[in-house]
């Protein structure tokens, strides 16, 4: 994740360092779904697979933990979410604040997944005077003008910018200024945040690009084995492919 500011250094107080910590969402909504089916202990294995994660780093993450499992009999599936969930923070209520709702915010705010992890939405807020008032999921839309106020009377610590590029730094700013010292990112854009304030950020068009990468190397390796040219592979650009104005044209980055 990029901010643009220097990041912390990689271990919090108790010594786990962040690749551990940014795992054990992935553990615990395996151990989640192994609850909700009445599952009372679950293999190293097992739960490594439904995580997604190769046994030896489960086992080396829950060490961090001071968790070891039971030999023969696996990890106790109720005490793992409490442990988890408490490591987490997620043994408490997070008033959360989301600024900008447009199409994603208030999709956001209609995810009923927050409230069965610990988060409460605590207040939608938008710059459109038009919206001010309209119910979204059942929360009624906030004034930007409300925004210092709001986060200090429910006691926001958790804001999630869900709003254009160019007004993200600014709403970052406000919140920052406020007393926010997290921020879940979903604008196209990278902020520029003090020390102390943690920022996530959410970019699709990221993850899809990835995903374009892969699918592309995929198609090259198919057609390798089939023995024709990779369908991604440019043909050489001779003297006579010329642009509008008479040049070979540059190459335009992705």
């Amino acid at each position: 994740m990029a901010t643009g500011r220097t990041h912390r250094p990689a271990t919090r107080s108790r010594g786990i360092p962040e690749a551990t910590v940014a795992r054990l969402p992935l553990y615990l909504r395996a151990l989640t779904a192994l609850s909700e089916r009445s599952v009372p202990t679950v293999s190293s294995e097992e739960l490594a697979a439904a995580a997604g994660v190769n046994s030896a780093k489960l086992r080396k993450d829950f060490s961090y933990l001071g968790s070891y499992g039971t030999r023969g009999v696996g990890y106790d599936v109720e005490y793992l979410v409490y442990q988890i969930s408490r490591e987490l923070g997620l043994t408490q209520d997070w008033p959360v604040v989301i600024v900008g709702i447009g199409n994603l915010g208030a999709a956001l705010a209609n995810y009923g997944g927050f409230a069965s992890r610990g988060f409460r939405v605590a207040a939608l807020i938008d710059a459109d005077p038009g919206m001010a008032g309209k119910p979204v999921a059942g929360i009624p839309v906030q004034h930007t003008d409300e925004l210092e106020k709001i986060i200090q009377d429910d006691g926001v610590s958790i804001g999630v910018i869900a709003t254009p590029a160019g007004a993200a730094q600014q709403v970052c700013e406000r919140l920052v200024a406020a007393g926010v010292t997290s921020i879940l990112n979903f604008a196209p854009t990278v902020l520029n945040v003090p020390e102390g304030v943690d920022v996530r950020k959410v970019d699709l068009s990221i993850e899809l690009q990835i995903l374009a990468f892969h699918e592309q190397r995929k198609a090259g390796e198919e057609a390798a084995s089939d023995g024709v040219a990779p369908p991604a592979v440019a043909r050489k650009q001779r003297p006579t492919d010329q642009g509008p104005d008479g040049d070979v044209p540059a190459v335009m980055p992705a």
